[in-house]
């Protein structure tokens, strides 16, 4: 009997009606196959995964197939985004049998969780020289019965290799300047070289290479910065009608995309494009940022103030449907002479760019800057009259991490396009997570749906809304928001830390390994996101344990990044973040007045290399739990004291605003860049 039909996870309930007797991941699912003495199928995908419907509507939907799972298999399906500890170890078993993975993520296993077989999408019959579902079931069924043994073994093989593969032991060499150069300079060679298909936006090597590139004042790192973003911006991986981005590009030019669109990618980018604004001077990243936030919060926001994980690449049950136009629809809707005018310019033909249709885009267009700010009008439109067609499924689970990623995105944006719709978006969604995701023991969980919270948070989330929450202090001025992020980096690193270096990525190992994840993919790694969230607590924090546990993670992270800098992006960004001067600016205030006339001015300067505190006789206590060295702040009988210190060492403090420590900053820092 097919059991999803009492799940939360949208992907899930998908396939609720398979004829398939689906189980979800748990203790009875696998008792059960102990019980039936059964190898277990299982699968992995997403409910945005376009190959994931192409193999459920061949094989899962088919009584054929059926027949076959349920008489030979226990079945288990997992949402990925729900599980990414379950997703982990069982890719990294795909990608160590097969030197790649993806999804759909297909896996037999042994009652005791081995996999003894791993593979993505498979037809439900051999084609092409590839293996079928069909043959693949028949054929395990057969060893499992007469050679169960060498599945046996195989499993115990796989797994043990799975259980070795961990991170690079923790090293004692230098991560300093020097280091991080020569990493950009080894990043920027891979620009330089071009890049093949399929293609991932990957915004945090750009983050990277435009600090590094301000920093180190290089121009060339700048320029690949530029380029990158430009060549996104003007391919078909760009929505140009309701902004935002797909997943991937199937070509090198960034023109076809896979069409989903991820939570998780969008606020990547839109940090990634908001700040190369304020450095390059473009305003067409700045059009290219709001795009992406303004369809999350028109499309992606739920109205208890979360945001949803993705949209599908599937309309009508086609990939890119919903996107794609001829030049007679065009015309259809802005007339003749405005239709040609836009088709020209956005490169929509007869002859199509994608299967016979056109995917807009500006790939073609010499003069794309000046495009991208006209045809507003007609752009409006064609977004109007595309919104009437079959709706694109829309995965409506809220994620603890990528929500965190969504309120850094905000309130990086908001600060540097100075839109306050975007920070009142951040506070609206960090009240909902701090009210609905964090139990009264402190216990963070990962999943909201249906007005029910649920499964309990892994490093990413507890690393990932740290850095939210950091960057909303900042954005905001919210001691609230910093002390929050302080407590989740305690609870982080007592559920994940490991002796060795590092953090699992869960607080137990309940699964056959306890993945601990360092390399960047299309999203960064929980352990190089977690050092960015170290270095700013202990920016803030004076106890030493911050230090200590910001030392400790780079000392993990450092053999790895130096063997393979472009896989480690973010982490190169908190180094860089840690490399600069660190410099805090403390107002002491006699009263209340006196600290909302402080919090105004300085909500009115540049501030995204500066660590601030406001200090009241209100606000005395919280600051006091978030640092116990506030004390040699004190309060003044009258007016305000401001202090200004660097790198710990403080100036005489002063009655007068410091100016001057708010206006030498320079301009852009892609992530927080203090130390």
């Amino acid at each position: 009997m097919n059991a999803l039909s009492r799940e939360k996870s949208p992907y899930l309930l998908q396939h609720a009606d398979n004829p398939v007797d689906w189980l979800p991941w748990g203790d009875e699912a696998f008792a059960h196959a102990k019980e039936e003495d059964k190898p277990v199928f299982l699968s992995i995908g997403y409910s945005t995964c376009h190959w994931c419907h192409v193999m459920a509507h061949e094989s899962f939907e088919s009584e054929e197939i059926a027949e076959i799972l349920n008489a030979d298999f226990v079945c288990v399906k997992v949402d990925r985004e729900e599980r990414p500890d379950v997703d982990q170890v069982y890719m990294n078993a795909c990608i160590a049998t097969n030197g790649s993975g993806g999804w759909p993520l297909t896996a037999l296993l042994t009652p005791e969780q081995q996999p003894f077989y791993v593979t993505t999408y498979l037809p439900k019959e051999a084609r092409n020289g590839r293996l079928g579902l069909t043959e693949l079931l028949k054929g395990v069924r057969m060893l499992w019965d007469e050679n169960r043994e060498d599945l046996l073994a195989r499993g115990r093989e796989i797994t043990e290799h799975i259980r070795r593969a961990q991170p690079a032991e923790p090293s004692k060499a230098p991560l300093d300047e020097a280091f991080l150069a020569a990493a950009a300079r080894e990043m920027l060679a891979g620009y330089a070289q071009g890049e093949s298909a399929p293609l991932f936006p990957m915004p945090h090597k750009l983050l990277f290479l435009l600090m590094q590139g301000q920093s180190a004042g290089d121009r060339a790192m700048l320029e690949a910065v530029r380029t990158a973003l430009s060549q996104m911006y003007r391919g078909g991986i760009h929505d140009h009608l309701g902004g935002g981005f797909a997943r991937y590009s199937t070509d090198a030019k960034w023109l076809v995309p896979h069409f989903e669109k991820m939570l998780y990618d969008n606020a990547l980018l839109a940090i990634a494009y908001a700040e190369a604004h304020a450095a390059l001077g473009e305003p067409v990243f700045a059009r290219a940022a709001e795009g992406i936030l303004d369809y999350a919060l028109r499309e992606m926001a739920d109205e208890s103030g979360g945001f949803y994980s993705a949209q599908d690449a599937d309309s009508g049950g086609e990939e890119g449907k919903f996107y794609v136009f001829t030049p007679d629809e065009v015309a259809g809707v802005l007339g003749k002479s405005a239709g040609e005018a836009f088709c020209a310019r956005y490169d929509i033909s007869a002859r199509g760019n994608f299967e016979g249709k056109s995917i807009p885009n500006l790939l073609k267009d010499p003069n794309w800057k000046e495009a991208a700010e006209a045809f507003k009008r007609e752009r409006a439109a064609l977004l109007s009259y595309r919104s009437k067609r079959h709706a694109l499924h829309k995965d409506d689970k809220v994620l603890t991490g990528w929500n965190g990623l969504m309120v850094a995105a905000l309130c990086r944006a908001g600060v540097a396009l100075e839109r306050d719709d975007y920070l009142e978006a951040a506070d609206r969604c960090v009240e909902f997570l701090s009210r609905t995701m964090l139990t009264e023991g402190g216990t963070l969980l990962a999943r909201y749906r249906g007005g029910e919270a649920g499964i309990e948070g892994t490093l990413e989330d507890y690393a990932f809304l740290a850095w939210g929450l950091l960057e909303h202090c900042r954005a905001r001025l919210a001691p609230e928001s910093l002390l929050m992020a302080k407590r989740l980096a305690e609870r982080m690193h007592a559920l994940f830390s490991d002796a060795d270096g590092g953090y699992f990525m869960t607080a137990s190992q309940s699964l056959i390994a306890r993945p601990k994840e360092v390399f960047d993919g299309a999203m960064p790694s929980g352990n190089s996101v977690a050092a960015l969230a170290l270095a700013e607590i202990a920016a803030y924090c004076s106890e030493p344990i911050w230090q200590a546990r910001l030392d400790a993670q780079f000392r993990f992270l450092a053999a790895n990044m130096k063997k393979q800098p472009e896989a480690h992006a973010m982490a190169l960004c908190a180094l860089r973040f840690m490399l600069l001067e660190r410099r805090k600016i403390v107002a002491a205030c006699a009263d209340e007045s006196q600290a909302a006339k402080a919090r105004e001015e300085m909500l009115s300067k540049r501030r995204d290399r500066l660590h601030i505190a406001i200090l009241s006789p209100a606000s005395r206590e919280l600051w006091r739990a978030i640092d116990p060295d506030i004390e040699q702040y004190p309060l003044p009988k009258s007016g305000a004291m401001w202090y200004v210190c660097r790198d710990g060492a403080c100036e005489p403090p002063t009655a007068r605003f410091p100016d001057a420590h708010f206006e030498d900053l320079p301009r852009g820092s892609a992530v927080p860049v203090g130390k």
